[in-house]
């Protein structure tokens, strides 16, 4: 398969992106745009494209301060007025899209990336042909809840060290809260490299606007706007973003088609990738 890595400056951050396509086909092919989850980058989301790039031109990118779209380290820098808001996210994608020329797309998208999709559906709905949102969902406000969860993640994203590759086990230790079924090695050592060279601020900001009281307010009003054919899917034993989630989300809005896969957990792309490509298939042939 072709793949051509490069990078793009998207409101002064240069973003990488990446395009996966079958060489044995010259013929035009519709685009799948694939966005990853917190902390995460676009590296987990290539066996899926490599899957589906017999049907799609497959392009993924790094969310701006994750990955290898990293931010610049001048503070006299326009892009650092940026928000860590998940529209403002969702603007970065269109403002790539028109730099790569790219009209209409596919949308297929992870977690935290999955509700950067679904901004994206409900401000450019007339750019999506169809979505998929991957262990997204609705969830209910906890003052007390949230404040734990904001202390727990500022420690975890604070303390973070290269070392931590270095020992044993480290990546299957740091996975285990998001899988059920376990995954290939190269998968859980890029996430866990990815995790630590994540931005502080972009990790800590999208923390504050992804799990909040504005979001637990917004979210389902965006599902419930959502007028494009889509997908949402949920592992069956995610406890990441409950599978119920993922049902609540979905009962909002006829459009949104609702699947949960069995014995899988946060990554079921990942986890069970013959029942997830199944589903996905079977969603784009309707």
């Amino acid at each position: 398969m072709d793949a051509l890595q490069d990078k793009i400056t998207v409101r002064g951050v240069e973003h990488y992106y990446e395009w996966i396509r079958d060489p044995q086909s010259d013929r035009a092919k519709p685009i799948m745009v694939f966005i990853h989850g917190w902390c995460g980058s676009s590296r987990y989301w290539r066996s899926t494209a490599l899957a589906l790039c017999d049907r799609f031109d497959c392009l993924l990118y790094d969310l701006r301060g994750f990955g290898r779209s990293r931010l610049p380290q001048s503070s006299s820098d326009s892009s650092l007025t940026l928000s860590y808001e998940l529209d403002e996210y969702a603007e970065d994608l269109a403002i790539l899209l028109d730099a790569l020329g790219i009209e209409k797309i596919y949308l297929n998208s992870h977690s935290m990336g999955a509700s950067v999709g679904t901004f994206f559906l409900t401000l450019y709905p007339e750019r999506v042909e169809k979505a998929i949102l991957t262990c997204n969902g609705i969830f209910e406000y906890d003052e007390k809840a949230f404040a734990a969860f904001y202390k727990f993640g500022g420690y975890v994203v604070k303390f973070r060290y290269r070392w931590f590759l270095n020992i044993p086990f480290s990546d299957r230790l740091f996975m285990a809260r998001f899988l059920h079924r376990p995954i290939e090695k190269q998968y859980r050592q890029a996430f866990l490299e990815d995790f630590l060279i994540a931005d502080y601020e972009a990790a800590m900001g999208t923390i504050y606007t992804s799990v909040s009281k504005k979001a637990v307010e917004v979210m389902p009003q965006k599902f419930a706007r959502i007028n494009v054919p889509t997908l949402l899917i949920s592992g069956e034993k995610d406890i990441i973003i409950p599978a119920e989630m993922g049902r609540q989300a979905a009962e909002l809005n006829p459009n949104l088609e609702y699947v949960v896969i069995p014995q899988t957990a946060h990554f079921p792309m990942l986890e069970d990738a013959e029942t997830y490509l199944s589903k996905v298939q079977e969603f784009l042939e309707k």
